[in-house]
């Protein structure tokens, strides 16, 4: 039974953890507001990229003269970038990252594809050592909760650019956690090259014109010659959208890990003064009657 000097040391401890994490929830929950803008005001542009590059790739189809950002390389080395947070205290959102991570790998595998790993933050550098220590291409730091600057992700797409022009690699896909809301980050599979299409046109189109009443479009220069440009781009784009987006959720999901740990906190604390309450009472009770049956004694 642990004594009371014990008891209160455990009390003293524990208030003085509760007062960290609720410190660790303001500043997150500061932080979460700036990223969720911005990855808020990200969608729309990235989502329009997509679909531009839908409508370009429509109009020219794939082949062997096609940007390889549009066609991949020709053989089996599939190139798997998972964003992750640089520190931990946030509830299981590396976690989800790397269970998706694993499950992507055992499709990889089952298409006969040789899996290579670019980890970008420390949490994934650990989470792809522990699993696949022979995949790693390289481990990338990550923005450590900072701002997410757009240099970043030019510089990680010059990266995945430079293998694929080099043969090192033949297909690209990112995993990331999709900020829903400070309680929920859906972890994302997003292939980038070859350049995903949706085959199936979308409900709200189901009802537009048919291809024969469609009007008839020009590019100026020709297709080839626009995806060129605009395929860097759009993988660029995508990458940053993906990082402020795994920014984001990673500050809720910091929040609501502290808020969670703020709340146990402070129920210990409640039973720990219950049981100090209790023992110091019958610590009392025994000594009375210590007292009352030595004066009986006497």
């Amino acid at each position: 039974m642990a004594s009371l000097k014990e008891l209160r040391a455990r009390i003293t401890g524990v208030k003085s953890q509760r007062k960290i994490t609720s410190a660790m929830k303001m500043v997150a929950a500061s932080k979460l507001r700036r990223f969720q803008t911005r990855a808020e005001a990200s969608r729309p542009y990235a989502e329009a990229m997509r679909h531009m590059m839908a409508e370009l790739v429509a109009a020219s189809p794939a082949s062997e003269t096609a940007p390889i950002l549009m066609r991949g390389g020709q053989g089996k080395k599939h190139l798997v970038i998972m964003l992750t947070s640089d520190l931990g205290l946030a509830g299981g959102f590396n976690a989800q990252i790397g269970r998706a991570v694993r499950s992507l790998a055992g499709q990889i595998s089952q298409n006969g594809e040789k899996l290579m790993l670019l980890p970008l933050g420390r949490k994934g550098g650990d989470i792809a050592q522990r699993a696949f220590p022979s995949e790693i291409v390289e481990k990338l730091p990550g923005t450590g909760g900072k701002e997410v600057p757009f240099n970043v992700a030019s510089q990680l797409g010059d990266r995945v650019i430079s293998m694929l022009e080099k043969g090192e690699i033949d297909k690209v896909s990112l995993v990331y956690n999709r900020f829903v809301n400070a309680m929920t980050q859906t972890p994302v599979t997003l292939p980038l090259v070859p350049l995903a299409v949706d085959e199936e046109a979308p409900a709200e189109k189901k009802d537009a014109p048919s291809a024969a009443d469609q009007p008839l479009y020009s590019f100026e220069p020709d297709e080839e010659s626009l995806l060129e440009q605009i395929l860097p781009r759009n993988l660029k784009v995508q990458l940053y959208a993906a990082l402020l987006e795994s920014a984001a959720g990673e500050q809720g999901a910091r929040m609501a890990a502290m808020d969670n740990a703020t709340r146990n906190a402070g129920k210990a604390i409640d039973r720990l003064s219950q049981h100090y309450n209790r023992t110091r009472q019958a610590n009392i009770t025994r000594e009375l009657i210590e007292i009352i049956s030595g004066a009986e004694a006497v």
